[in-house]
């Protein structure tokens, strides 16, 4: 789509809501319909840049939202004052603790590259996996998964992403192979968070609301579960991303040479980026948010002179801005009933157990590319639950594979920079566009559902 058409599109799209009233939407939540379908074709075409598309997401809020606006005060539309949010709590999405946790990974990043520590990850992670761009591809995919498996997606994203540069630089700057490492590392890092109750939090919404009712799945059940569904979708992925972005070269010669700095300036950076990396991987047992140890690096990196003036410049702020957009229009969804009123236009009663499965598999995969995983997961596991208690789903164990099938599909919603912030940082390294996220995330998301479905039809019930 050429630019003056997309960005004509996205201004209908934006107004339809406004003009065209829809039963049982609420003023605040048509405005937000309107935000969500121009930014989300925005975003898909980037008629402007993606981040400056989150950037306007905000600047509607506040202008058409907020009742600090002058078009609210003013009573431009019938959208009551008082039921008006703050524009403090829309420009608060700007420091998010999520913000915080890429800033600090951002920070972790900066120190890396400063004292080369990306060498000695990438001598560590690919000595095994030999020369070959499938097997080093491969080698980078398994150890991502692994590692979001037991800590955040985001600060393995942000690890990983730097172990992939001295590779980057041996290519040709047209060479496709380049874009596939980049993707290979959210996309390992989105999947690999399935394995385990604590690789990402919409596993533990299901664990818990099933708790509730009496349904306890323990740590190793959960994997049981998840850990073959992981390892499928990262080998779908591996060869997607074969397929999709080949090279040409046979073999790459990696120089596996290098170590890690052992000079007395990185001595602080090891010290503190290593209990950063401990407290994040271990906050299932110490319970400390992995948002409240992000501000460790934030805060001592400048002060110990780890980074300085130069390296914060540096710091990719434009994704900052990306995935605060991405924040704002989550709540937006959220909170004005927008998502729940898109919810309630499935008559769910009337389905069958494959019905609903499949369907909540489906919505789970799309609304996750505009909502957190964590958002979608809050509202679409506990109607499968009260589905299940009031007879729909029938059996109790119907009630818990769905609730876990939820759960996993929302991973699966990774097709554009801001669906998470895995994407966002692979967005940022300038060998990503939209449209080529959109192809592994499409493809993804049909194996996703696939994978899902079988696996919570078919293999879980014969197995447990």
């Amino acid at each position: 789509m050429k630019r003056p058409t997309a960005i004509t599109a996205g201004i209908l799209l934006f107004l339809l809501p406004l003009f065209i009233p829809i039963e049982g939407l609420a003023p605040a939540a048509a405005i937000t319909l309107g935000l969500f379908l121009c930014a989300g074709l925005f975003w898909v075409f980037e008629p402007i840049p993606i981040y400056a598309t989150s950037l306007l997401v905000i600047g509607g809020q506040l202008l058409f939202m907020s009742k600090d606006s002058p078009l609210v005060l003013a009573n431009a539309w019938p959208y009551p004052v008082a039921q008006a949010p703050s524009s403090a709590s829309f420009m608060a999405t700007l420091s998010n603790p999520v913000i915080i946790l890429f800033l600090g990974g951002f920070m972790l990043a900066a120190g890396a590259s400063k004292y080369s520590v990306e060498k000695g990850i990438t001598r560590l992670v690919l000595a095994p996996f030999g020369s070959s761009p499938a097997q080093i591809l491969l080698g980078f995919m398994f150890a991502t998964a692994l590692l979001s498996a037991f800590m955040s997606n985001t600060a393995t994203t942000v690890m990983m992403i730097a172990a992939i540069g001295p590779i980057v630089a041996t290519l040709k700057p047209d060479d496709r192979y380049r874009t596939a490492l980049a993707l290979s590392i959210p996309v390992a890092s989105n999947i690999g968070g399935i394995a385990t109750p604590i690789g990402t939090p919409p596993n533990a919404i299901a664990i818990g609301a099933l708790a509730e009712q009496g349904h306890h799945i323990s740590f190793s059940s959960w994997m049981l579960f998840a850990a073959p569904l992981t390892l499928v979708s990262l080998a779908i992925a591996w060869w997607a991303l074969l397929k999709l972005f080949p090279t040409n070269e046979k073999k790459i010669n990696l120089n596996l040479s290098g170590h890690f700095d052992r000079s007395p300036a990185a001595i602080p950076f090891y010290l503190i980026g290593g209990i950063t990396i401990l407290l994040w991987i271990t906050e299932a047992l110490h319970k400390i948010p992995s948002t409240l140890t992000a501000f460790i690096p934030i805060a001592l990196f400048p002060a110990f002179g780890i980074v300085g003036k130069k390296e914060i410049r540096e710091i990719s702020w434009e994704v900052l801005w990306l995935v605060a957009g991405g924040i704002a229009l989550g709540n937006s969804l959220q909170n004005t009933g927008l998502a729940a009123w898109m919810i309630s236009l499935v008559s769910w009663n009337t389905l069958g157990v494959t019905a609903v499965l499949a369907s909540f598999i489906v919505l789970g995969i799309l609304f996750s590319n505009f909502l957190s995983n964590t958002v979608t997961a809050a509202l679409f596991v506990p109607i499968a639950i009260s589905l299940g208690t009031s007879g729909v789903l029938g059996s109790t164990a119907s009630i818990v594979f769905v609730s876990i099938a939820i759960s996993i599909a929302v991973s699966f919603g990774m097709s554009l920079p801001i669906s998470t912030p895995p994407n966002a940082i692979a967005s940022a390294t300038g060998l990503v566009t939209t449209p080529q996220m959109a192809r592994i995330g499409v493809i993804m998301a049909i194996a996703g559902f696939i994978v899902t479905f079988l696996f919570a039809f078919y293999l879980w019930p014969a197995i447990f």
